[in-house]
């Protein structure tokens, strides 16, 4: 089996099981896992995660241009924002989960860092999630807006949209995007009780040593 072959059943194993466990619904959310040529496959517009079929995989170049199977997703750019300013990117997660998008829509939250550090494995998957401004679906503009803080974080937050997640590799951008989920559902739990957040000191002790990215 060739390892583009590989990466495509990878791909919508990927999707079923994001689909099948309610992370995504209808043809929302898109996927993306770069290929050994510098190229990416990605999921087709309005695909549902549930069904995707390998042979049918967008192909995108290394100069963005589409080359094989059907139509890419709309929201491409998103992830070749991720790609152009993350040379350790191997793959891009970009979901409409529940959790994460109601706490985007949150009037008053931190836009540098959307979620506190209620748990290690939220700091040590995700870290800081800074909120990227709302832009209408497809607009050129959200890329650039993605593009600049996508140096400096490997996972954002869209207002009123969703989080968009880069990895090291296709598991590693897909764990860090549940484990944001899971972060915003307690986030979301816990709204008016007294939390007791990780402090300073034990957050960089866990950036400093088990960092996942």
């Amino acid at each position: 089996m060739s390892e583009e072959t590989r990466l495509r059943e990878k791909l919508c194993a990927c999707g079923a099981s994001l689909f099948r466990r309610g992370l995504t619904f209808g043809s929302t959310g898109n996927l993306s896992v770069a290929l050994p040529d510098g190229g990416w496959l990605m999921t087709p517009t309005n695909a549902s995660l549930g069904e995707l079929d390998p042979a049918r995989l967008s192909k995108i170049d290394a100069d963005g241009r589409h080359v094989g199977g059907d139509k890419p997703t709309k929201e491409s750019f998103l992830h070749q924002a991720m790609y152009g300013e993350r040379a350790g990117a191997k793959a891009v997660v970009h979901l409409h989960s529940t959790h994460s998008v109601a706490v985007s829509c949150l009037d008053g939250v931190d836009c540098e860092n959307c979620l506190p550090p209620i748990t290690a494995y939220y700091v040590m998957r995700v870290g800081r999630l800074p909120l990227v401004p709302y832009y209408a679906p497809g607009d050129a503009e959200l890329a650039e807006a993605v593009r600049k803080l996508a140096g400096t974080h490997h996972a954002v937050l869209l207002a009123n949209h969703g989080p968009v997640v880069a990895g090291s590799s296709l598991d590693a951008a897909m764990h860090a995007t549940e484990e944001l989920e899971e972060t915003a559902k307690l986030y979301l739990l816990l709204r008016g009780s007294r939390v007791r957040p990780l402090t300073c000191e034990q957050v960089e002790d866990l950036r400093d040593k088990h960092s996942l990215w």
